[in-house]
Formats: C-alpha cells, sequence, structure tokens
C-alpha cells in the first residue's frame, strides 16, 4: 500500500503535523522587546493607524449631521450606511497597512482579546493600548482643529447611548459587537486556516472590515457603535461633554468582555484548547 502524499492528504481533509504549527505561547512579560526598534515602530504604526481611523470616521459622523441639520435629504448624503462604510473601509485599509508591522489591532478591544489568547505579551498589550489612547485623542483632535464650528455643533463624533435605550441594552450591544468583531479577528488569522487555505493571509483584512461594517449598521442606532475603547475615549476626551463621560464605562466595559468570550470561544471551544488541557493532564498523571 503506497503512502498518500501531503498533497493528497491535505485534499482528504487528513493534516500531519507538518502542515501547520500554531505559535508558542507568548511571554506574559517581555523585557527583551522593550530593548528592540521593532517594538516601538509597532507602536508608532499603531498610533499613526488609529489617528487616521479617528480622523476620517469622526469626519465623515460630522459631516452627515451636518446635512441633516441643514435640511438636506438624508439620503443625499453618506447616510448611516455610508457611516458604516467608513469605519469598516478604514479598518480594512488599515490592517493592511500595518498587519506586517504591528498586527493591525488598531483597537484595544482587539489587544486584549489577543492578550487573553497569548497571543502578545502583557508589556505589549499595555503599550499598544497607551499608543491606541493617543492615536485617538490626536485624530479627534485634528478633525476639531480643522472644523471647530461643525464640531462642536454636531457633538464631536463621542459615543452616547440614543435616547429610549437603557444602558443593559446599550452594554448588550457593545458586547455583542465586539464579540463579532474579535471572533472574526481570530478566525481570520488562525494559523490551521491559514496553512489549509493560502489565500486566507492576504484576505484576512477583508473580513475584519466587513465585520466592523456590519456591526456599525446594527447598533449605530443604540450607541453610535464603539466596539472600540479608544475610539470612544479619544472622543470623549476632545468632546469632554457630560453625556459623553457618563456613558463612556458602557465602552470600555462592553469591548473588553466581548473580546474575553470571543478568546475563550475561539481558543477554548473552536480550537479545542480546554480538551487539549485536559488530555495533558491525563497523560502526565500516568507518568
Amino acid at each position: 500500500m503506497t503512502k498518500d502524499t501531503p498533497e493528497q492528504e491535505q485534499e482528504q481533509g487528513s493534516f500531519t503535523a507538518k502542515d501547520y504549527h500554531d505559535p508558542p505561547p507568548a511571554k506574559f512579560f517581555d523585557s527583551k522587546e522593550l530593548t528592540k526598534w521593532s517594538f516601538y515602530r509597532a507602536l508608532i504604526a499603531e498610533f499613526i493607524a488609529t489617528l487616521l481611523f479617528l480622523y476620517i470616521t469622526v469626519l465623515t459622523v460630522i459631516g452627515y449631521k451636518s446635512q441633516i441639520a441643514n435640511g438636506n435629504d438624508a439620503c443625499g448624503g453618506v447616510g448611516v450606511l455610508g457611516i458604516a462604510w467608513a469605519f469598516g473601509g478604514m479598518i480594512f485599509v488599515l490592517v493592511y497597512c500595518t498587519a506586517g508591522i504591528s498586527g493591525g489591532h488598531i483597537n484595544p478591544a482587539v489587544t486584549f482579546g489577543l492578550f487573553l489568547a497569548r497571543k502578545v505579551s502583557l508589556s505589549r498589550a499595555i503599550m499598544y493600548m497607551v499608543a491606541q489612547c493617543l492615536g485617538a485623542i490626536c485624530g479627534v483632535g485634528l478633525v476639531k482643529s480643522f472644523h471647530k464650528t461643525y464640531y462642536n455643533t454636531y457633538g464631536g463624533g463621542a459615543n452616547e447611548l440614543a435616547d429610549g435605550y437603557n444602558k443593559g441594552t446599550g452594554l448588550g450591544a457593545e458586547i455583542i459587537g465586539t464579540f463579532v468583531l474579535v471572533y472574526t479577528v481570530f478566525s481570520a488569522t488562525d494559523p490551521k486556516r491559514n496553512a489549509r487555505d493560502s489565500y486566507v493571509p492576504v484576505l484576512a483584512p477583508l473580513p475584519i472590515g466587513f465585520a466592523v461594517f456590519m456591526v456599525h449598521l446594527a447598533t449605530i442606532p443604540i450607541t453610535g457603535t464603539g466596539i472600540n475603547p479608544a475610539r470612544s475615549f479619544g472622543a470623549a476626551v476632545i468632546y469632554n461633554k457630560e453625556k459623553a463621560w457618563d456613558d463612556q464605562w458602557i465602552f470600555w466595559v462592553g469591548p473588553f468582555i466581548g473580546a474575553a468570550i470571543a478568546a475563550f470561544y475561539h481558543q477554548f471551544i473552536l480550537r479545542a484548547g480546554a480538551a487539549k488541557a485536559l488530555g495533558s493532564f491525563r497523560s502526565a498523571t500516568h507518568i
């Protein structure tokens, strides 16, 4: 009986150990990376990407609100659909541009989920979040400096819970929306799937951008769609009005819970991390 070639094994859906390799878990705290230029280059990439993300998207939101306030046809401008495209499209572009440098997180919730899955160290996760929040503040600051009158008049693009919705509803929307996003990130970057479908790494920014787009369509009427604590925080810092700060906790707690659930679901359910850990434990007891 002849042995199947690797190509035949792949076609039959049986993968050998050589078909793919999970990267080793990141160190909890890696002091060595703090001495490397690549680490600081990644921080700069996250800062600039988040700055550009907030500048384009907040400007789109303000432009839409100004059109409606001036009595223009709601369908004549970008509309809610256009706002969702702006957020999803910018994530697609920026993830594509920065994935090879920093991983293209552009979102503290994504960074938090990857940290829980041991994809990044604690030191990198913290510094990424700082860079993202600073980038968001600077991005919204540019919007205000260039368009101050419109910015102050039309809400500064700040996330706020819409009238008619309670805080529990807003929190649930942020949890589920962030779950969708972070789950998509894990699926699009799964090394097992990348080994099976060679085109996946190239297309990874596309489903991530579409996830952001779809979540915005669903949750803009509820919370204005956060799912990114840096986006909500940057807008609140520059706008600095009471309502934006009153609801700010929703846009941190919700995304972090959603990211944690997505990390657990992907790593321990879909990738059978719990079963593997249990199997290793049982094997160890028989040694």
